[in-house]
């Protein structure tokens, strides 16, 4: 493939008019603050391909082969540090996977349940306008994938105004 070819790393639905799905997708929108359905028809893609390679590999270590069981440990690995399954879970379990499971892990959810901001809209304002860091680093992509081990280094930038706990648009202290 060259570069900068058109191509579009999710799928539309099969019926653009159905009304369940149609505010199903709304209601999410609203909860996780996501720009457009294009964001969550991703993570959708995403959690396809996630639920694809678990039956993949689930039908491989069927056959005991060893190559499969320690790339299944490899895949069950990765799901872990980004924190879509938990320590103990099995390959089976990534097929009860829900979008909820993938959005959770994203950087502007992740703002927001920390409590840097007051709305997930409010998150993605600070993320893309670079008041955000992520290990020190920082960041303007609210759909990042945040790994277990650096969601505790989530903070403001400190160069950003919004570290002053008095700045208007801080989140109000529960």
């Amino acid at each position: 493939m060259a570069l900068g070819s058109n191509t579009k790393f999710y799928e539309t639905p099969n019926h653009p008019y159905q009304g369940e799905r149609i505010a199903e997708e709304s209601g999410l929108l609203g909860k996780y603050g996501l720009k457009n359905k294009e964001e969550l028809w991703r993570a959708q893609s995403e959690l396809r391909n996630y639920r694809r390679e678990a039956r993949d590999l689930l039908g491989q270590t069927q056959g005991d082969t060893e190559a499969a069981t320690v790339e299944a440990d490899e895949f069950l690995t990765r799901l872990q540090r980004i924190g879509i399954l938990g320590e103990q879970d099995a390959l089976d379990e990534v097929l009860s996977l829900d979008i909820t499971d993938v959005l959770e892990r994203r950087l502007q959810t992740i703002v927001y349940r920390k409590g840097l901001a007051n709305t997930t809209q409010q998150a993605r304002q600070f993320i893309s306008h670079g008041h955000i860091t992520v290990d020190g680093s920082r960041v303007k992509t609210p759909s990042m994938k945040v790994d277990v081990a650096a969601e505790d280094t989530v903070s403001f930038d400190s160069a950003s105004p919004l570290t002053d706990e008095l700045h208007p648009e801080r989140a109000e202290e529960q």
